[in-house]
């Protein structure tokens, strides 16, 4: 009985991971993702794992080092909804103390 030793699997190279999230991505959101009117936004890319986001769901596209992605979707956590809140009230603020100074100055003269 001969025994013969599996050999171990290669490990895919950092391009290869990152065809294989883009096929992936393709796959699962279709040809336009990235165009600006589809909504997804990228808020994390690496070579082995790209996280997008549209409204409050996540989508996580990560390559192991086999080439096997999986893809985990998520709901947008806490931290992300509060960030859009803050960001809109500093717009707000901003906006309110352009227009007062704007009024100020037009007062002066």
């Amino acid at each position: 009985m001969a025994q013969s030793e599996a050999s171990p699997p290669e490990p895919i190279s950092s391009a290869q991971a990152r065809t294989a999230i883009q096929a992936a991505i393709l796959a699962r959101l279709g040809e336009g993702w990235d165009d600006e009117r589809s909504g997804w936004l990228v808020v994390y890319r690496s070579d082995w794992l790209v996280r997008l986001n549209r409204g409050s769901i996540n989508l996580d596209f990560q390559c192991d080092l086999l080439g096997e992605v999986t893809v985990t979707e998520r709901p947008a956590n806490p931290l992300q909804l509060s960030g859009r809140l803050v960001a809109w009230m500093v717009l707000g603020a901003s906006l309110l103390v352009a227009l007062t100074i704007a009024y100020v100055v037009g007062a002066l003269r």
